[in-house]
């Protein structure tokens, strides 16, 4: 079968919209399988989050990225996927996360894409080195990337910089083309940061400014990822239940999110937020119009990739709700 989106996007419109794998919410087995059935609706690309632990506890799940990434990489034959997005400074280093990405590469020819970001104490306070402030996770972050590119051109790495020492360090097993490193930016110094080293850009909200931001620092005609959280459900009433139950953090501001501890952390938080405000941040019931509507948006701003993350278990819901209500009105 012709995949709908892939069709709809390569003969139609210029904005590809894909699916994220929310690692937070879904153990390993089902990440794989939403991966298929992805790929089977037509969608041609996913994103997969990169967490230590989810949010909060009730969502449940935070399963290693990479061992997911192998599954996909071999239960799927044209889905692209990238992570969105890993933190390749404290809780796992540089060097490591060149050779897992050169290995998911090689497994995936052409299909898959690193994403890389500062991370958040969430997942990086673990290995208990604290919690840098923002503009030293922000040099850790470039200098990171120095090193893996370093490293994906099979040369031997050896480095002693401000924030990370290698010591003759060579990755053997490499793809025959590097994947390209979207850097994930919110505001003004790390959307440059993406415009000035990374091949393209990740964001979570669809700012025309941070997109004239990456284009003035070097990202024109690099691409730009955004990310969508919808909640489909049989009616509006239900969907926002969901999306309250299983996304409250989606309400929370950005320094919460960053520098928040604990899952536990985040449940207390979201005790200050309601239906209401979750539902300002996450598209909620089955009205197509709203989703298009917060698809659009990216596109309006600048974006050419969109990626919508279903809240809540109901993925299959999600997926025929998709294929038969948004892709005929993305035309």
């Amino acid at each position: 079968m012709v995949g709908v989106v892939e069709r709809l996007m390569s003969e139609q419109a210029p904005l590809e919209v894909g699916y994220w794998l929310s690692s937070e919410e879904h153990p390993p087995a089902r990440l794989v399988e939403y991966a298929v059935r992805a790929e089977a609706v037509g969608f041609p690309s996913a994103m997969i989050s990169d967490h230590f632990h989810p949010w909060t506890p009730r969502q449940g799940q935070g399963p290693f990225v990479w061992g997911v990434l192998g599954a996909i990489g071999t239960a799927t034959e044209r889905l692209r996927v990238g992570t969105g997005v890993t933190a390749p400074t404290l809780r796992v280093h540089p060097v490591i996360v060149a050779q897992a990405a050169a290995t998911a590469a090689a497994l995936m020819p052409g299909r898959f894409l690193l994403g890389l970001g500062s991370g958040e104490n969430l997942n990086e306070h673990v290995i208990g080195r604290g919690w840098p402030r923002i503009d030293l996770r922000l040099e850790m972050l470039e200098e990171a990337i120095g090193l893996i590119r370093r490293l994906w051109s099979g040369e031997n790495v050896t480095h002693r910089g401000a924030h990370f020492t290698v010591e003759d360090a060579r990755i053997f097993t490499r793809p025959e083309e590097p994947p390209p490193i979207m850097v994930a930016g919110s505001g003004e110094r790390s959307v440059s940061l993406a415009g000035r080293v990374g091949d393209g850009l990740v964001a979570v909200g669809p700012s025309a400014e941070d997109i004239e931001t990456f284009e003035a620092a070097g990202g024109a005609g690099k691409p730009r990822l955004g990310q969508v959280h919808v909640c489909w459900a049989e009616s509006e009433s239900e969907a926002r239940r969901t999306a309250l139950e299983w996304w409250p953090n989606g309400a929370l501001p950005g320094a919460l999110l960053r520098d928040l501890a604990r899952p536990e952390d985040f449940e207390a938080a979201a005790r200050l937020v309601d239906e209401d405000d979750v539902a300002a941040t996450v598209v909620c019931g089955p009205d197509p119009e709203g989703h298009v509507e917060a698809i659009s948006a990216y596109a309006s701003a600048g974006f050419d990739h969109v990626y919508l993350h279903q809240v809540g278990p109901d993925q299959e819901g999600f997926f025929r709700f998709y294929q038969r209500e948004i892709v005929p009105r993305l035309s």
